[in-house]
């Protein structure tokens, strides 16, 4: 089976057709159906991911980690969904009640929408559009809006700082991030997700664009609010954040899309930079495509997790710096050295691929120069207890 995707779309077409029904609606149904199917898959794999990113943490940490409800304790996910769904939904006196329960939706719809244009597999995509990527910065964006919407209908003084926080932080971050997404745009030639794994069969963007690749990961642990960077929750500092005020189900929604927005990170990277569903066999085979997309996707999800627990939290004054000064004119500088590489660089796949390693290892020898001059100049700096002791020795 070359196409087993579409061979089973139009085995539905033709029975909705054969029922009676005219083929624009049977088509509409179909896409209808698939919508919701893709939608519900989506929230129910959050299941799976909670249990397996628990049990990994438990294994970092040298613990169990869920044992008790089910085989290896993978129902303990349904067991604490049931108990969220038992409890009360408290509203704040004072709180926006429909913007109130907006927030959450839009924050889990933000997640999902952004799979209705992941490629899967060859002619396995919810919507083929030639826009794939600049939809996926705009649905992204709509998660940003529904935290701080959370916040200020909270009417909390807690829950709108932790959403001025958030807010900062996700719209800096997503300033480099969009930035090193036009690089895939560049290297293949269109803003559609199925052109960006195509243009990837000679050679994956990691390879043409490794410098590229880093800085999406690093700004998507940002947009994800992960440590180094879960300034978004910091518990000790604004009580939780933004959701402080939220209880029961819509609390647990939160967290539901933070979940999959880890998972969600390991396909966009995928997708852009790893070959997508790219493999040996994948044309022979085409269902290999679902093995190595969600192989190199899970490969993704496990190292976020991993960085989770081997970093501390970043100062929110550091994190911003870090960006504006650091991640931001390195994402710049990266795409405008890819465009000049692509474009004057030798035809071919070699020659294609020594000009971008080449740019690439031209941005990195300046990042250790400015690095290095950075350091130097911090070791000049004077410190506090010398500064104090000078003054000791003079008084005496």
């Amino acid at each position: 089976m070359s196409d087993p995707f579409g061979q089973i779309g139009e085995f539905l077409l033709n029975l909705l057709t054969g029922w009676g029904l005219e083929a624009g609606l049977a088509s509409f149904i179909l896409k209808a159906a698939g919508a919701a199917a893709l939608a519900t898959g989506c929230l129910f794999s959050t299941f799976l991911l909670i249990w397996a990113e628990r049990k990994i943490l438990a294994r970092l940490q040298d613990r169990l980690g869920p044992n008790r409800t089910g085989p290896f304790g993978v129902l303990q996910t349904i067991a604490d969904f049931a108990k969220l769904v038992t409890k009360e939904l408290i509203f704040p006196s004072g709180a926006d009640r429909p913007v109130f329960l907006l927030a959450p939706l839009l924050v889990v719809m933000s997640v999902v929408g952004i799979w209705a244009v992941v490629p899967f597999a060859p002619r396995f995509i919810a919507s083929d559009i030639n826009v794939g990527v600049l939809y996926v910065v705009s649905i992204g964006s709509i998660g940003t809006l529904g935290i701080m919407l959370a916040g200020w209908s909270s009417n909390n003084k807690y829950a709108l700082l932790g959403a001025f926080r958030a807010v900062a932080q996700l719209i800096s971050y997503e300033v480099p991030m969009v930035l090193v997404m036009l690089i895939p745009v560049m290297l293949s030639g269109s803003m559609g997700m199925v052109q960006i794994v195509e243009g990837q069969r000679s050679m994956w963007f990691v390879v043409l664009a490794p410098i590229a690749f880093v800085l999406f990961y690093i700004s998507s642990l940002a947009e994800n609010g992960r440590a180094p960077f879960d300034l978004i929750e910091a518990e000790s500092e604004i009580a939780t954040g933004y959701n402080v005020e939220y209880s029961g189900l819509m609390f647990g929604m939160f967290f539901v899309a933070e979940f999959l927005h880890a998972f969600t990170i390991g396909a966009l990277a995928t997708t852009l930079f790893l070959g997508g569903w790219l493999g040996p066999g994948v044309d022979r085979y085409p269902l290999l495509g679902l093995v190595y997309f969600f192989g190199k996707a899970a490969v993704i999800w496990w190292s976020i997790i991993w960085v989770r627990m081997s970093l501390p939290r970043i100062r929110i004054d550091h994190m911003l710096a870090f960006n504006w000064k650091f991640l931001t004119p390195l994402a710049l500088s990266v795409v405008v050295i890819t465009a000049i590489a692509d474009k004057i660089g030798p035809a071919g796949t070699l020659g294609r691929t020594l000009a971008q390693l080449l740019g690439n290892g031209l941005i990195l020898v300046v990042v250790l120069l400015v690095l290095r001059a950075f350091a130097a100049k911090i070791r000049r700096r004077p410190t506090l207890t010398s500064a104090s002791t000078s003054l000791g020795a003079t008084a005496r």
